[in-house]
Order: C-alpha cells, then sequence, then structure tokens
C-alpha cells in the first residue's frame, strides 16, 4: 500500500522529509504597561505582534527505527529560516516582554537560593521586563543575571536552544494493519498523544477532505478530564486543578491554545487583550479520506510564563498574585501545493475507476453464476421429468 509509512512507498518518502513547505508563524505578546506592573501589580496590557515567519522542518527526520507493532520512532531535528517575506517586519523589530530569568526562577529554585538571585537582579540593573529583538526573543541571548550567577550556559530565550536540537522521540503509527491510524501520533517522549475528532467534509484544491480537530477536552480541567491530571503540578496556578485551558509541561512554563481559546474565563480576565476565536486559534487536519493522508495541516498553542508574587524578590514583590502570562502563539501550517493536488486527484482518480471497474466485474461475475445456475435447475428440472 503506498499510502503506508514503510520504505519503498511513497508515503515513506514524502514522510522523511516533507515534499511541500511547512512555515512556522510566530505573534509575540508586546507588554504596553511594564511600569504599572511592575509598581502597582497592574493588569497587563497586551498586544500582538506577527506574523513573524519561520520555514521548518526542512531537514530529514533521524534515528528511524520500526517497531512491531505497526509503529515507526524518530527525531525531528530542529531548524528554522526566517521568511521575510512572509513576516510583518525584520527580526530587528524590538518586543517588551517578560525578562524570563526574572520572572521564571522563583517558581522552580528553591527558597533558600532566593536572596542570591535578588542579589543578581539589582547588580545587573535587571526588571521584571526587558525589551530586546525578535530574534533574541525567540532564539535566545545572553541573560546578564544568568551570567552574574555563573550558569555555565548563561543563554535564554523563548525557544532557546532551537537549531540542531530535537524535542525528544516521536512514536507513530505507520497505517500498516489500519489505515485510519496512519501518522498519528503513539507517544511522544514516552507520553500518550492526544486525539483529533471529525469536524466536517470540506474541499480542498478539487480533492474532497474530513477535517478533523483539536477538541475543547484536550485542554479541560482534570475535573472534566482526568486524563489532564498530570498537567496539573501547582495548584497557585490552577486554582485546585479546576482551571480549564493549560498545561502545564515543564514549570513554570504553561503552554494554551492562543487566547486561551477553551479555557477558563479567569485567564482571559487577567490579560487585557485576549481574543480567542475558532477560525484564528484552533488546530485542525485535513485528511484524504481514501489514502489517509493530511493535505493541510494548522497546529496552534500559545506559551505562557507563570509569574508569582515574592517578598524575597524586590521586582516581584508588587505582583499582587499568581498569573499566567502570555508570550507567544505560534501557527505551524502546511498546504499540499498545487502540482501535488493534481498528482494525488489523478492517482484518486485513476483508483476510483479501478473499484468501479472491479465492482462491475464482479457484478457482472455475479450475474453470470446467477444465470448459470438457474439454467442448471432448468436442465436438472426438465432431466428428472424427462425420467
Amino acid at each position: 500500500m503506498e499510502a503506508v509509512i514503510e520504505n519503498g512507498t511513497v508515503a515513506y518518502e514524502n514522510w522523511v522529509l516533507a515534499g511541500s513547505p511547512v512555515y512556522r508563524q510566530f505573534w509575540l505578546f508586546n507588554v504596553n504597561n511594564p511600569l504599572e506592573i511592575a509598581q502597582n501589580g497592574s493588569k497587563p496590557i497586551l498586544r500582538q505582534k506577527g506574523p513573524y515567519t519561520y520555514r521548518v522542518r526542512y531537514l530529514p527526520k533521524i534515528n528511524i527505527t520500526v517497531n512491531l507493532n505497526n509503529t515507526i520512532s524518530f527525531l525531528q531535528p530542529y531548524c528554522a529560516y526566517f521568511e521575510p517575506g512572509l513576516s510583518v517586519g525584520t527580526e530587528e523589530d524590538n518586543i517588551t516582554f517578560l525578562n524570563l530569568a526574572v520572572a521564571g526562577a522563583p517558581s522552580i529554585l528553591p527558597p533558600l537560593l532566593l536572596p542570591l538571585l535578588n542579589n543578581a537582579i539589582k547588580q545587573t540593573n535587571s526588571s521584571l521586563f526587558q525589551t530586546r529583538t525578535v530574534k533574541e526573543m525567540l532564539w535566545g541571548y545572553e541573560d546578564p543575571v544568568l551570567k552574574q550567577l555563573r550558569l555555565p550556559d548563561p543563554h535564554a530565550g523563548v525557544f532557546y536552544p532551537y537549531n540542531g536540537t530535537a524535542d525528544g522521540y516521536y512514536n507513530i503509527f505507520t497505517g500498516r494493519g489500519n489505515i485510519e491510524k496512519l501518522g498519528i501520533i503513539d507517544r511522544w517522549q514516552g507520553k500518550g498523544s492526544v486525539s483529533a475528532e471529525y469536524e466536517s467534509s470540506r474541499v480542498l484544491k478539487g480533492i474532497p477532505v474530513y477535517r478533523f480537530m483539536l477538541p475543547s477536552k484536550t485542554f479541560a480541567s482534570p475535573v472534566d478530564n482526568p486524563e489532564n491530571k498530570c498537567y496539573c503540578k501547582d495548584p497557585r496556578f490552577t486554582r485546585n486543578c479546576t482551571m480549564a485551558g493549560i498545561l502545564d509541561i515543564r514549570m513554570p512554563v504553561y503552554i494554551s491554545l492562543p487566547h486561551f481559546l477553551y479555557g477558563s474565563e479567569a485567564l482571559k480576565e487577567a490579560i487585557d487583550g485576549m481574543e480567542p476565536n475558532e477560525e484564528e486559534h484552533s488546530t485542525f487536519l485535513d485528511v484524504e479520506p481514501v489514502t489517509g493522508i493530511s493535505l493541510n495541516v494548522a497546529k496552534r498553542l500559545q506559551v505562557n510564563i507563570a509569574v508569582q508574587p515574592s517578598s524575597q524578590i524586590e521586582v516581584l514583590s508588587n505582583i499582587k498574585e499568581p498569573i499566567l502570562f502570555p508570550l507567544v502563539w505560534l501557527n505551524e501550517t502546511a498546504t499540499v501545493d498545487d502540482a501535488t493536488a493534481e498528482e494525488l486527484k489523478g492517482a484518486l482518480i485513476s483508483t476510483m475507476d479501478l473499484l468501479e471497474t472491479i465492482q462491475m466485474t464482479l457484478i457482472g461475475c455475479g450475474c453470470v453464476i446467477f444465470l448459470a445456475s438457474i439454467i442448471s435447475l432448468c436442465v436438472l428440472k426438465k432431466n428428472k421429468t424427462s425420467r
């Protein structure tokens, strides 16, 4: 079967290295009132700026291992190439955002080390917010606080380190034995996957497709979806695990859908600038039902930092209550190109014509067998009558 991800098939070749370009768009949240937040604990006013677009996934998958349970494991090397023609500005545009080392460290450091961190913040004249370029914010910069603390790697960034790294092993279904599972993630870094649900039938470039969407229950609170219990590790930010819309993947980082789509109202009310809507912020994939191939994909996520008050960190002393602070949301998208769509349409028409021919042949054979049986019965009856 050409649709199965196995060495030698067309699906395998397109899977190892994506045939269509994959783009990742970033919308960065610029903080409009940094002084008011730091000095008075005011409600953050954020305005998104973007997209800043990068081409990603242009390197082939590595460390590919075929498993006995009809799955295949691999690493996807990280890479990103800036596409100025698809962006609102350059990588040198300035963004005001949270000082990652200052805001995030209190959530992960033991209390005994907080005075040391506070001294490093004061000695470097650092504050709760900073203004840096898009490139620095996304991919990394040398942080003065981390340097003052003499850490082995004094760099910080929302996605640092990136190029030349990978985010762990993926384990996906090949489609062998059940074509409906083709390409579905079985496990990632040993964790179970989430599943998409059928939403509607559509037509993409003349090809009928089924649209599958990430359901709201994926980000439901553990009260409504017990499977999310493992993503609730700190009751301070989740109201004792009753808050929907966020997943704690590694403190102080929480992920959500953009603008806290499907999230509890408290998340959106705490930030001025959250305007969620399904059309722009939901995750979906369009699948051709005969082959199981995804022809159009949009993966959308938001990265948030947990910020909490601290009497031992002066720049955090005016924060009134724990808050999940959005940094950036992304849309990773890929759509089948026109040439491939035409090729696929031709293959599907040929397949359907073949199936129709087989169907008519089987019907014809059935008619012949039926007629032959009727004739045989008539002959047998005639012979009996003659006797």
